[in-house]
């Protein structure tokens, strides 16, 4: 844990503060209206796929109509947005989505490589084996058995590393690494348009597991945070037209208000009649 420790130490007085700041921001809350939580997913989901991004405007009429839903609720999620930082509010302007942070998604994966270090040293210490078993079945396999998919490639790569620290089996760790993952997602999913950040991906956790399931603490978390800092350089590199490029790979087969519609068929579930099959294009 001693690096760990060091880690904080250097990593100055502003970065506690923050932590600090997201701790308050994940203490327990009241349960939400069920209709306004499912709205809230609705558009945190579309955020994070960009079919909204940095800059959009909207309105709670609009985002009413579109959903289905009264704007009663919409307003309830959208203010939780803004308080999470993923949506502002000008008077008389409607509501803009975020635009990108990249001082502040810095200090989310600067948090990320305390918690995951920590957890890491954790596992070495236990010795933990069979929890690590799904990982394993993932991410130690043969490279024509690998995932090539980009959208669950990213799921896969989140679900690493929160495998990681769940597997550590410190619940306060893990809600709060989990509340850090929800920041960074959007952001992170683009890091995988490249096969060559697939590829890497998939060689860098199959090393850190590898050294995790030997107990070789220093040296998983040295592969860690190599990772983890290559991941938030390639952040760095991004730009608007690679958001708009990243929106037009997740809907190129799908046009937004039929997955609008299912998502609001989640809350009021209705019968309707199976669409037609496109005919296959001969070769």
């Amino acid at each position: 844990m001693t690096d760990v420790f060091l880690y904080v130490a250097n990593s100055g007085a502003s970065l506690c503060q923050t932590a600090n700041s997201f701790i308050e921001q994940v203490m327990p809350r009241q349960p939400a209206n069920q209709l306004a939580e499912q709205v809230y997913l609705i558009i945190k989901d579309e955020i994070s796929d960009f079919r909204l991004l940095p800059g959009d405007r909207v309105t709670e009429t609009q985002l009413a109509e579109r959903y289905r839903v009264s704007r009663t609720p919409v307003r309830d999620a959208l203010y939780r947005l803004r308080r999470e930082g993923y949506v502002d509010v000008a008077f008389r302007s409607g509501w803009t989505i975020s635009p990108f942070d990249f001082a502040r998604f810095d200090e989310f994966y600067d948090l990320r490589i305390i918690l995951e270090s920590a957890a890491v040293e954790r596992l070495c210490e236990r010795g933990v084996r069979a929890e690590l078993d799904d990982l394993k079945a993932v991410w130690l396999v043969a490279p024509d058995e690998r995932e090539v998919e980009p959208r669950r490639i990213a799921d896969l790569d989140e679900e690493f590393h929160c495998g990681l620290v769940a597997a550590a089996g410190n619940r306060e760790l893990t809600r709060l690494h989990i509340y850090v993952t929800e920041r960074i997602r959007a952001v992170r999913r683009l890091d995988f348009l490249k096969p060559r950040r697939v590829a890497a991906t998939y060689e860098e956790h199959a090393t850190v597991l590898r050294l995790v399931l030997q107990g070789k603490a220093h040296e998983a978390n040295a592969e860690l945070r190599a990772h983890i800092t290559h991941s938030k350089n390639e952040v760095h590199k991004i730009t608007i037209h690679m958001l708009h490029e990243a929106r037009a790979a997740n809907i190129a087969s799908v046009a937004l208000p039929d997955r609008v519609t299912r998502k609001r068929h989640a809350v009021t579930p209705r019968k309707t009649r199976s669409p037609r099959k496109a005919p296959i294009a001969a070769n």
